[in-house]
């Protein structure tokens, strides 16, 4: 058996939430791994983030995001307001801006990311996908996300790749 890890960096280059497409990142390096039956978790290491498998929509909104994603944000902006005012949620408190702009040198609106957190908790941050004679179970149509949830700055996100078989 073997135990392999592997990871890779996508950008938030937008100031709304955004959907990486990492299906194919996924299976190439499965396909590198030489497991030919196992298990390949993709996480994220982000509050902010999760992932998710989705179906594959070919319909897209002018921005770029697919129908189905569009779809599950407007859902979420329905049941989980996005934070814009100090005070809308508890957090971030009065505390936790003072020490992310005293000690990691943060903007405070940085901490109005409130939304995010509640969304990544509610979808969680990782898949578990099984591999079968060297190929990810993922059906005819679906496809691995990993969606930054977090819009109030542009920034870099780690996707962590587990592969464990033989």
């Amino acid at each position: 058996m073997t135990v392999q890890h592997h990871s890779f960096k996508v950008k938030n280059d937008r100031n709304k939430p955004i959907f990486h497409n990492v299906t194919d990142k996924v299976k190439e390096i499965v396909s590198k791994s030489s497991v030919k039956n196992g298990i390949v978790v993709v996480f994220s290491q982000h509050t902010t983030c999760s992932v998710i498998i989705q179906e594959e929509c070919h319909d897209t909104i002018s921005d770029g995001t697919k129908f189905i994603l569009q779809d599950l944000l407007e859902i979420f902006d329905d049941i989980i307001p996005k934070c814009i005012r100090e005070g809308q949620y508890l957090h971030p408190g009065p505390e936790h801006i003072d020490v992310a702009t005293k000690e990691l040198n943060e903007l405070p609106t940085w901490s109005l990311n409130t939304d995010a957190h509640l969304r990544s908790c509610i979808l969680g941050r990782s898949e578990s996908i099984p591999i079968i004679e060297g190929k990810l179970e993922l059906g005819d149509f679906g496809q691995i996300y990993f969606i930054d949830f977090d819009s109030v700055r542009k920034r870099e996100r780690n996707v962590h790749i587990q592969i464990v078989g033989e």
